[in-house]
């Protein structure tokens, strides 16, 4: 597969993801032949629940303004992950007021080198969403149930791993298939439980269960700090994906951090 065969492998399964949690998350959205967005009208300040995502950007530029108009009925800021060569995609959103807001990193894992795990030493289960929702606010600084606004119990393709410390819930990740990849989402740690390689030890477990499920790659979109223990766990850089950004004005920005994987 081509580098740029592989960004686009991992921006598919991105909207694919957020397609299947959006059927259970009560979300609004936009769909036109090649553009895939998103809108959550209660959290309307955190673009990142606010997102547009396309694999067409002729198309995209074509839908720009509508989609500006649509999130404008909202009252929400916006953003549009834009793959890092699409110069002419980044001009259009550049001239439009969009402001570049983070540019996580694109990876991806080829799952013949995922090794079983032996995680016999961690307390963990599988299914606790509401535990892994409370893990994503606490550790991101959101209040609680904002992470519920992505995932919630009715999102049965999700695969949810916890692990916790003297019995409380204190990492966690999630696993959805689409095909022959698997996308890593809503990776998160407590501050107080970090550096014991609790998230480490469920990637594990979870690319191994792709792996023995049938699945061939994973992909994840990763922060800065994030990136290197990817790369630790077989994930190789594909390239950025910019995230352009559009506030209502007066709209002020949380001060958050974005969990991108």
């Amino acid at each position: 597969m081509s580098g740029a065969g592989e960004l686009d492998l991992v921006v598919a399964s991105m909207l694919d993801t957020w397609r299947t949690l959006v059927r259970t998350n009560g979300a609004e959205t936009f769909e036109r032949p090649g553009v895939y967005a998103f809108a959550t009208p209660d959290v309307p300040r955190r673009s990142l629940f606010n997102s547009a995502g396309y694999t067409d950007a002729e198309a995209l530029l074509a839908a720009r303004e509508d989609l500006a108009g649509w999130y404008a009925g909202f009252g929400a800021a916006w953003t549009v992950w834009v793959p890092e060569g699409d110069a002419a995609v980044r001009e259009v959103l550049e001239g439009a007021g969009h402001q570049l807001d983070a540019a996580p990193r694109a990876m991806l894992m080829d799952l013949a080198e995922a090794e079983q795990p032996d995680l016999s030493d961690i307390d963990w289960d599988e299914g606790d969403i509401p535990a892994a929702c409370l893990i994503n606010d606490r550790a991101y600084g959101w209040p609680e149930g904002t992470w519920s606004r992505f995932n919630n119990e009715g999102a049965t393709e999700l695969r949810t791993y916890v692990a916790r410390v003297d019995g409380e819930p204190a990492a966690t990740i999630a696993t959805i298939d689409h095909g022959s990849d698997c996308e890593i989402w809503s990776v998160a740690t407590l501050p107080q439980a970090r550096g014991r390689g609790l998230s480490t030890a469920l990637m594990r477990q979870g690319l191994w269960d792709a792996r023995e499920g049938g699945c061939e790659t994973s992909t994840l979109q990763a922060t800065a700090a994030g990136r290197p223990i990817y790369e630790r766990l077989g994930f190789a850089d594909v390239g950025a994906l910019q995230m352009w950004e559009q506030r209502p004005p007066g709209l002020a920005a949380d001060a958050d951090r974005r969990p991108a994987a």
